[in-house]
């Protein structure tokens, strides 16, 4: 658990930064295992995806514990996450990479929605994931998978640390995520990323916009040319960047 909060000033910077460039950053940070491997988003959003991790543990599921009958529990793991995950967070479920069975469907994720949370990733598949995908609300999962989670997961830990896609995430960590997939940023170092990624966006458009006009890499990205930096700024003026 962590005390930080996510303030709006870094969440809407961080809706602008691409999860590469978080990526590149955290490596220079000696963090190397944030991307959430092997989840993409069931539909293209117009800005990324920003929230902090609330999380969802589901285990191997044993026969004898998980029949039909125990949706009815008032107390299920699962329908407790869906209804206690906090507005403007995002639930993350931890299905060990399996997604040959469902970790939710449209019902309980378009109920995410409904209650204004920021999205939802798991490493496990989603059942109905066509309905998923044309909610306003970002979804992130390994595959579209039709059989209840009931077959292979056991919904178990509520907001605890977990892994997914094999990286670890920590209850209110901040995940943004974009076309290529999520990242995971540790909460103490969510302002600074976010502050430093900034410019560097700025600075990759400006090589992409060079890199166009026909100009070579080399001496450029990375800038080492004085000449560079100094278009950079021209750049920028010009462009209130």
């Amino acid at each position: 658990m962590t005390d930080y909060v996510l303030s709006d000033a870094t969440r809407e910077k961080l809706k602008r930064i691409s999860t590469a460039s978080i990526a590149t950053q955290l490596y220079k940070r000696g963090l190397r295992n944030q991307f959430i491997q092997g989840v993409a988003p069931l539909s293209d959003k117009a800005e990324n995806m920003v929230g902090q991790a609330f999380t969802l543990r589901y285990i191997a599921a044993r026969e004898d514990r998980n029949q039909l009958e125990v949706f009815r529990n008032a107390d299920h793991p699962q329908r407790i996450a869906v209804e206690t995950c906090p507005p403007g967070q995002i639930l993350v479920m931890d299905a060990r990479g399996d997604a040959s069975a469902a970790t939710a469907g449209s019902i309980l994720v378009t109920r995410l929605a409904v209650r204004g949370c920021a999205g939802v990733v798991s490493d496990g598949g989603f059942r109905d994931a066509k309905g998923i995908g044309k909610l306003d609300m970002p979804a992130y999962c390994a595959g579209a998978s039709a059989p209840t989670n009931l077959t292979k997961h056991e919904a178990l830990d509520i907001n605890v640390p977990v892994t997914c896609g094999g990286a670890p995430v920590f209850p209110g960590d901040v995940l943004v995520g974009d076309g290529d997939g999520v990242m995971v940023i540790p909460a103490h170092l969510a302002d600074e990323i976010a502050e430093v990624c900034s410019g560097m966006e700025s600075f990759e458009d400006f090589v992409l916009e060079e890199v166009i006009n026909g100009a070579p890499i080399i001496g450029l990205y990375p800038c080492t040319k004085d000449e560079n930096m100094q278009k950079f700024e021209e750049w920028r003026q010009k462009n209130g960047r």
